[in-house]
């Protein structure tokens, strides 16, 4: 079974998904950290961004990400130029993730931009997690030492809270770290009585 889990940046879904590993016998696949290793990792990924983004897009063999953040998050047009080349490869190394793990209870499948890839046609359960506008800015600006005009650049190219909430089995508040803990237990608990009915 696939879990989806997914959030809008500064929402905690990493925070939730480690939660989640504590739980037994369940596999985590976090798209974000293996498409930033495998654009540096993968000699096809690099050509690609080189070809269309230019040399600067790699210093000393290693992906120049602030050079490239800048170019697409103000830019829709070359962030989707940018996911055309990255997305197809993370997916294939997540089908090789799948088939590695096939024993767990399931596979949490964590991913920022989950129905904006359409990766959500792979899960058999979706997880949002959620937490007011304000503090998802204020942990992101904290976390990344970001301005809040460059997390609300960032925001902009993600769906809206609502449009995900709706389209989710399950939504775990993240507001106070007890709290998100005993909502993840009791969807885990879910979850594995329920493998097999989905």
């Amino acid at each position: 079974m696939i879990v989806g889990l997914t959030g809008g940046i500064g929402s905690g879904k990493t925070t939730v998904a480690h939660i989640f590993k504590k739980q037994d016998n369940i596999a985590l696949y976090n798209a974000d950290s293996e498409a930033k290793k495998l654009m540096n990792s993968s000699l096809k990924i690099k050509t690609k961004i080189i070809n269309f983004f230019g040399q600067e897009s790699y210093v000393n063999n290693m992906l120049h990400k602030e050079y490239l953040a800048k170019l697409v998050f103000n830019n829709k047009e070359a962030l989707k130029s940018l996911n055309k080349i990255v997305h197809p490869e993370v997916k294939l190394h997540f089908q090789k993730f799948v088939k590695e793990h096939q024993k767990k209870e399931y596979i949490l499948y964590e991913n920022a931009i989950l129905f904006e890839s359409k990766s959500n046609i792979y899960c058999d359960v979706i997880i949002s997690v959620y937490a007011p506008l304000k503090l998802r800015i204020e942990r992101a600006v904290l976390r990344d030492n970001s301005s809040k005009e460059e997390v609300m650049n960032r925001i902009k190219n993600q769906w809206k809270e609502d449009k995900k909430l709706l389209q989710s089995n399950y939504i775990i508040s993240n507001l106070a770290k007890e709290n998100t803990e005993l909502q993840v237990v009791r969807i885990h608990n879910i979850l594995t009585k329920r493998k097999g009915l989905i």
